[in-house]
C-alpha cells in the first residue's frame, strides 16, 4: 500500500462528523477521514444491516466489537469476531458483502 503525503494527523474520532448509510435492510454509520485517495473509517454497522451492494475495492477492515458476517460472490461465507480482520485486493478478484445481526463497530482502510 503507498500511503499519499499525509503529516501526522491525530484523529478524535468523536469529532469526526457521522454520515448515515443505509443498506438493503438495517442502517450503518460512518466517520471518515480521507488524505489523497487514502480513506480510513470507523463504521458502526447496526442490527440487521446488509450491505446494498457488492463491494470489489481493496480493504483492510478490522472487528472493534461485536460480529461481521462476510460473504464473497463466489459464495464462501466469513464470520469474523471481535479481534479479527481480513484484507482484500482492489482486483476485483473477491467482491464481498457484509451483514450483522448485532451491532458491529469496525475499522477500514482503504
Amino acid at each position: 500500500m503507498d500511503l499519499p503525503d499525509t503529516p501526522f494527523t491525530h484523529l478524535d474520532w468523536d469529532r469526526v462528523p457521522v454520515a448515515e448509510h443505509p443498506g438493503t435492510t438495517g442502517m450503518s454509520h460512518w466517520r471518515t477521514f480521507t488524505s489523497g485517495e487514502l480513506r480510513v473509517r470507523i463504521v458502526d454497522y447496526h442490527p440487521g444491516f446488509l450491505a446494498d451492494h457488492w463491494c470489489d475495492i481493496g480493504h483492510v477492515l478490522h472487528v472493534i466489537t461485536g460480529q461481521l458476517f462476510v460473504e464473497l460472490a463466489d459464495g464462501a461465507k466469513v464470520t469474523l469476531a471481535a479481534g479479527s480482520s481480513f484484507c482484500v485486493s482492489t482486483n476485483g478478484d473477491a467482491a464481498h458483502r457484509v451483514r450483522t445481526e448485532e451491532h458491529c463497530r469496525v475499522f477500514i482502510v482503504d
